[in-house]
């Protein structure tokens, strides 16, 4: 069951990156909740937007499509996505569906960013 995603900060000043750190499982439990909480985080005009996906442990069609969806919205209000991953799960999953290349990958959180406004993690508690 998906946690309330309400504890996302409201839309920050420009030039200022925000973070979200996810973990547990996105998918199609928890797609509505994420896609609620990174449609109000890209709000604004030149949403600079960190997702730390190091925790993340699964993700199915309907997380990449929330992923995929939050990517058109920055780029569509010229502002930057980076999705910060560990280990190999995440690129290969891109890579096996076709979006290898499509997101900004990082190994490790990008450099001057740990101060930015972190918002509360979305999670799922196992059933």
């Amino acid at each position: 069951m998906p946690s309330d995603p309400g504890g996302f900060a409201p839309p920050l000043q420009e030039d200022t990156t925000r973070v979200v750190s996810l973990h547990g499982e996105l998918d199609l439990l928890t797609a509505p909740a994420l896609r609620a909480g990174l449609d109000r985080a890209t709000a604004g005009p030149c949403p600079d937007l960190v997702l730390d996906l190091r925790q993340v442990s699964f993700i199915d069609c309907a997380g990449l499509g929330v992923l995929c969806r939050t990517r058109n919205r920055v780029l569509a209000r010229r502002g930057r996505l980076r999705l910060v991953i560990g280990g190999t799960f995440l690129p290969r999953l891109l890579r096996h569906t076709g979006l290898a290349g499509v997101f900004e990958v990082l190994p490790g959180m990008p450099v001057g960013v740990p101060g930015a406004a972190v918002a509360k993690t979305v999670d799922r508690v196992a059933r």
